[in-house]
């Protein structure tokens, strides 16, 4: 089992403590999102590979030792500020992250997206541009893929339309991204790709590649998985053990909260020593193994 941690919520940047809690007991619990009185209970010794997605690595870097599994980071780091990413830290301190978990379990264990990508009369198609390049200069030798996407028409997206303000791409908009990213990431030795986009971009030099491959899951752990049927997309199949609106970092684009004043009470029901990330499991609720 590869164990998403987590495209729901960032647990790493808020939730660190309960994770190496539940690591540590051996078991998570997990809600279902759509049957809320259905647990499925995951014991880490049937989890092959940790996935950790976060826009703020810091608080699992000392505790990463710790974990006698193997492991793969994907950081978010847009050149967004804190008018679209009200709580997202400084970037150059997620920089010095990076850095620092590369040289513990590898550059190519550790990559980046630039995710998602949206213009507006402040964020220019020029500002991705240099912002990129930036980027790719201040982690040469530490990441060896970048994953890009581009932004999309999410619940939370239009409700939070007049802060946006998004601009529409166009096909030129696509081929600058395509060849000036292309150059960025080749200049430092990393290769670009996006991950289930329409436009790949790969006529323009981009990667062909998943986020998570079948072959790279079997490089890391010595298994073979099925591809992610629920996502369609090619990347092995994950588990996510993470629970919507429930993130303090309230992106205005982010897929995963669409709701403010869920995320607050969920926040307030959150505790470190339940196994549950929100809550707690109830006497009817049903609780089912599962182990793949």
């Amino acid at each position: 089992m590869i164990l998403n941690v987590s495209g729901r919520t960032d647990i790493v940047a808020f939730y660190t403590n309960w994770f190496m809690n539940r690591y540590r007991d051996g078991f998570v619990d997990v809600r279902n999102p759509f049957n809320r009185k259905l647990v499925s209970r995951i014991y880490f010794d049937d989890v092959d590979l940790i996935v950790f997605c976060t826009k703020n690595p810091k608080p699992i870097i000392p505790y990463l030792n710790e974990i006698n599994k193997p492991i793969l980071f994907q950081v978010t780091l847009t050149s967004y500020k804190s008018d679209i990413e009200p709580g997202v830290p400084d970037k150059s301190e997620i920089i010095e992250c990076i850095k620092e978990i590369s040289n513990i379990i590898g550059k190519d264990n550790v990559s980046v997206r630039y995710d998602p990508i949206l213009i507006n009369n402040k964020y220019t198609l020029e500002y991705h541009v240099k912002a990129f390049d930036k980027m790719c200069v201040l982690l040469d030798g530490y990441v060896s893929k970048i994953i890009v996407s581009f932004v999309d028409n999410y619940k939370n997206v239009r409700n939070n339309k007049d802060t946006l303000k998004l601009r529409e791409m166009s096909v030129e908009d696509y081929k600058i991204i395509g060849s000036e990213f292309s150059k960025s990431a080749s200049r430092c030795g990393m290769s670009v790709q996006t991950c289930f986009e329409e436009n790949n971009l790969c006529e323009y030099g981009f990667t062909r590649g998943e986020c998570v491959s079948l072959e790279e899951a079997y490089i890391l752990t010595g298994k073979k998985f099925k591809k992610w049927a629920a996502r369609g997309c090619g990347c092995a199949q994950m588990v996510d053990i993470g629970e919507y609106n429930s993130c303090k970092h309230l992106c205005k684009y982010c897929y995963a909260n669409y709701d403010e004043k869920q995320v607050i009470n969920n926040v307030s029901m959150h505790d470190d020593e339940s196994s549950l990330l929100i809550g707690y499991v109830n006497s009817d609720d049903v609780i089912k193994i599962r182990k793949d």
